[in-house]
């Protein structure tokens, strides 16, 4: 064989590098690790069937973001025949209190981010704002 001292080496070398994720995994004991996020104990259904929810998440929220800033729309009717606000403080923060519990565990087991709190403040996250100077007029 011609430089098989280089190609065998080389061969073992790419295999271990391009399996590295996987072994590594194993040996650590995180191949077998789901998300688990924290649901909202209080409220019985969501706007739409959970498996919805799981796969269009997304979508429904970026609909809803046209459908307010450019359209205007502000009402959302769900496959049950209920009507929602579209907003995500107001209708999905109100049930998924906790950013942490719920959403950060999904979002980094997938190794995402989102745009949504590019712009939006989680509640959790507003803090009092300190007394300011007394204004004399």
């Amino acid at each position: 064989m011609y430089d098989g001292k280089k190609i065998i080496p080389g061969l073992i070398l790419f295999v271990g590098i391009m399996t590295y994720p996987f072994w590594h995994n194993t040996v650590s004991g995180k191949t077998g690790y789901i998300p688990k996020p924290k649901a909202p104990t209080d409220e019985k259904e969501c706007i739409e069937p959970k498996a919805f929810i799981r796969v269009n998440h997304k979508s429904l929220l970026e609909d809803w973001r046209l459908d307010v800033v450019r359209n205007g729309k502000r009402t959302y009717h769900a496959g049950n025949k209920k009507t929602y606000n579209m907003s995500l403080t107001k209708t999905c923060m109100n049930c998924h209190k906790d950013k942490v519990e719920f959403c950060d565990q999904c979002h980094n087991y997938a190794g995402v981010t989102n745009k949504c709190w590019d712009c939006h403040i989680y509640p959790k996250q507003l803090a009092p704002l300190p007394p300011g100077p007394e204004v004399k007029g």
